[in-house]
């Protein structure tokens, strides 16, 4: 597995990102239940949003903090002092159309009482840096085309609507992917 995620732009006096570890996990299920549900509130059905509770949400996230399928693989925290308060996944692209260098934010989110101070800018740039240093060259982030301010975030962090969209797990939930190649940062290439 790729080093620590470091960097300048990673950590303030009370903001920071790190790897997680599998005590993180109860608080990476807990933000994931609480953003989703404010995220997707109005987009998914009442039973779908009822149903993400951090209990049903804790399993995955066990197995991708304890067990990564490949040091390609990564799930990264946001804290604000030792508080998780966001997370994000960064993997290999299993788009059908990606090549064996393209990598993809798998997850990105931000507790809602944590929002707008940094943290998912500090964790879309720490993703991109593992992907990075773990030889992928493009980053992908899925989003409900519906999401105006996620579909922002993305744009204003130099990520780009590429034409692809998918239905989420199966509804009527439209996503569209955002993309950026993953260039050299002190050469002020890529995302």
């Amino acid at each position: 597995m790729p080093g620590p995620v470091t960097g300048a732009f990673l950590n303030s006096a009370d903001a920071s990102v790190r790897e997680a570890r599998p005590g993180d996990v109860p608080a990476i299920a807990a933000v994931q239940a609480r953003a989703w549900r404010a995220a997707y509130d109005g987009l998914l059905d009442a039973g779908t949003l009822a149903g993400l509770t951090s209990e049903a949400l804790a399993g995955p996230w066990r197995d991708a903090v304890a067990r990564p399928p490949s040091p390609r693989h990564a799930v990264l925290v946001a804290l604000a002092d030792d508080l998780v308060v966001g997370f994000a996944a960064a993997a290999p692209s299993e788009d059908a159309d990606a090549g064996a260098d393209d990598g993809e934010v798998v997850a990105l989110a931000v507790d809602p009482a944590h929002q707008r101070a940094g943290h998912g800018s500090r964790l879309l740039a720490a993703a991109a840096d593992h992907l990075r240093g773990a030889g992928l060259r493009s980053v992908a982030a899925w989003t409900p085309a519906a999401d105006g301010p996620r579909r922002a975030f993305l744009a204003s962090a130099g990520l780009r609507e590429d034409g692809a969209t998918r239905a989420y797990q199966g509804r009527e939930l439209t996503e569209v992917r955002y993309s950026a190649t993953l260039g050299d940062p002190a050469a002020g290439e890529g995302a």
